[in-house]
């Protein structure tokens, strides 16, 4: 997952609208926007600030993996219920984040079939 991505999936985690995310960081929404669709280049000082309005490290942000995004989801999960998060925002977090083990799962077939691609290109020399 991209940066860009990250950020987006802890905003819908959290049941924030972009707006409400948007102000939190004290920046206009267009501008907020652009981080989500990665159209921006992030400064370390915004990933910081970023990272501290979810409550997270940038270390955190920056280190996901998908085992460590679904126990952050699970963790953030049980808090959201706690403050009424949506149905809805569940399935779609979770249809996201199944998208993207399907994503990833196309991208590790891809490298090994241009991997075995590559085996044989050097055994016909």
């Amino acid at each position: 997952m991209k940066v860009h991505e990250q950020i987006k999936f802890f905003r819908k985690l959290r049941g924030w609208s972009q707006e409400e995310t948007a102000s939190k960081l004290e920046m206009s929404l267009n501008g907020y926007g652009c981080i989500e669709r990665g159209e921006a280049d992030i400064p370390i000082s915004r990933l910081e600030q970023i990272t501290q309005v979810f409550g997270l490290d940038l270390i955190e942000l920056l280190g996901l993996n998908e085992k460590s995004i679904l126990n952050l989801a699970f963790q953030q999960n049980k808090w959201n219920w706690n403050i009424g998060a949506s149905t809805t925002d569940y399935q779609q977090l979770k249809f996201d984040f199944e998208k993207a083990q399907l994503l990833n799962a196309e991208k590790d077939k891809e490298i090994a079939l241009l991997k075995r691609i590559i085996e044989l290109q050097e055994l016909s020399k």
